[in-house]
């Protein structure tokens, strides 16, 4: 009996090294592997139909229509393997929440391909796996977070009253799965607890009830986490947060681990200089794919608990850019005051692109909170930018301007006579462009847009314009956009 338990114990730590092992090669051959069709995040049901018909001429996946949304968009599941220990994931249950839906696709080019032949034939032997991509093709049609109904899905567990959701049941159900991943985008400003850094990534194994219970299945999902986030602490250190573990009882995820699948939950937050989540989809990639792995071999069953309950909690303390002690003068009187602001997205018609609009959302003391981009002003002051005294004809004749001396004289706002019918709301100029009745708004949480000027006694050091940097001093623009303001 001892030398068998030595023996176990001897296995489970050679699958622990050779999952890490495995866990490199898959980092560091990634790009061989991504799908360069889904090289955004605003895309579309009919893209990722095309992607799965060519998945067709591979006869070790499995594709099957198994429902249709509200609007009649087909929902499909896509299985591999010829293993007994069954693991779902599905992604997109929010139509606005792609990122793991791309890391999906670079998953079955890394199984079609020819690469880690051995590792993938072991793989597969003792696993089947049953990807469902995108769950919510209404509102990815939108880049919206609800249905078509105007449902948020992940809490229709229990009334099941929208086809999505009913499909989602029927497959569990179907399947009995012994593991789940429940794939979501959260937001960008959640940071993990008392740090700067972003939490780029969140888990959580959902509680099953009120009281927050541990049982095999749900500890079976907490050790997988675990695995996951000593991967992502390799490449993103300190950017893992623990998701809020409150029962909802509406939701899919706690219903699940209810229902008897060790489900884990994956949040896919913020990078920074990755708005297009890019970086973050080849972490969704290497971690997804490095579970499986240790689910397969079973090295996941040697992760302590005690390391899942410290994954540091999100916070959502994070901007993406604060200015830090500056002077505000108002009525005579000079105010410190720390500013947050953040790019909000505006979508194109077609829901394939966006421009950025910019607002303050807190100010005064923020010394707790932090930012992707930091200016520290003590010394400056906020100073309101000037109208340019020249009326431009149209638009495209700001071509003749010098903006970085513009702004150096305090310029921020540019008028234009006449707008083009279908001028849309924003240009590419690192100013603003107001029409004949613009009058300026003070600065105040709420306020869009965000634009002034940081100055010391009489020098302009810096230009916010719309929310974005332009570095007076060092001739450095980050400006993603400026706004067309008529009024």
């Amino acid at each position: 009996m001892k030398r068998t338990l030595v023996l176990l114990l001897s296995l489970l730590v050679f699958a622990e090294l050779n999952a890490q092992a495995i866990t490199s090669r898959l980092y560091d051959s990634y790009e061989q592997f991504k799908e360069e069709q889904l090289s955004q995040r605003r895309f579309k049901h009919e893209q990722i139909i095309n992607l799965m018909e060519a998945l067709k001429s591979d006869p070790q996946f499995e594709i099957r229509t198994v429902g249709h949304s509200i609007e009649g968009r087909s929902l499909h599941l896509i299985s591999v393997g010829i293993g007994t220990t069954d693991v779902f994931l599905w992604s997109q249950m929010h139509g606005d929440e792609p990122t793991a839906t791309q890391a999906i696709f670079d998953i079955f080019n890394f199984l079609k391909s020819s690469k880690f032949s051995a590792e993938k034939k072991d793989l597969l032997s003792k696993l089947r796996i049953h990807f469902l991509p995108m769950l919510n093709p209404d509102g990815a049609e939108r880049y919206q977070r609800r249905n078509a109904l105007g449902v948020d899905i992940n809490r229709d567990a229990l009334r099941l009253q929208s086809p999505e959701s009913r499909t989602l049941k029927r497959i569990r159900d179907s399947l009995e799965a012994d593991f789940g991943f429940n794939l979501h985008d959260q937001s960008r400003y959640y940071n993990a607890f008392r740090t700067e850094k972003p939490a780029t990534i969140s888990y959580l194994a959902p509680a099953y009830d009120y009281e927050k219970s541990v049982n095999t299945v749900r500890a079976n999902a907490m050790r997988v986490i675990v695995m996951m986030n000593r991967i992502i602490q390799k490449y993103a250190p300190g950017q893992v947060g623990s998701y809020n573990d409150a029962f909802e009882p509406r939701a899919f995820g706690d219903n699940l681990q209810k229902w008897g699948t060790s489900t884990i939950l994956i949040e896919s937050g913020g990078y920074q200089n990755d708005r297009e989540k890019q970086e973050i989809r080849k972490l969704n990639y290497v971690s997804i794919l490095s579970a499986i792995f240790s689910i397969a071999d079973q090295s996941y069953k040697k992760a302590s608990l005690s390391e899942y309950e410290a994954i540091l909690r999100n916070d959502r303390k994070l901007f993406d850019l604060k200015v830090e002690n500056l002077s505000y003068n108002l009525l005579g009187s000079t105010y410190q005051l720390d500013i947050g602001i953040n790019h909000f997205e505006y979508d194109l018609p077609g829901n394939e692109d966006f421009y950025y609009r910019s607002g303050v959302v807190d100010q005064g003391d923020l010394s707790t909170y932090y930012g992707y981009k930091t200016i520290k002003a003590q010394g400056l002051s906020l100073k309101y930018g000037q109208v340019y005294p020249k009326v431009f004809a149209k638009i495209t004749d700001l071509e003749e301007v010098n903006f970085k001396q513009a702004l150096k004289d305090g310029y921020l706002y540019f008028r234009v006579a006449n707008f083009a019918e279908q001028q849309p709301s924003f240009h590419d100029y690192p100013c603003m462009v107001v029409g004949e009745d613009f009058a300026l708004s003070p600065l105040a949480p709420g306020s869009i847009p965000t634009t002034f000027l940081l100055s010391k006694e009489g020098d302009y050091h810096y230009a916010i314009i719309n929310g974005f940097v332009y570095d007076l001093k060092a001739n450095q623009n980050s400006v993603k956009n400026g706004l067309i303001l008529k009024k």
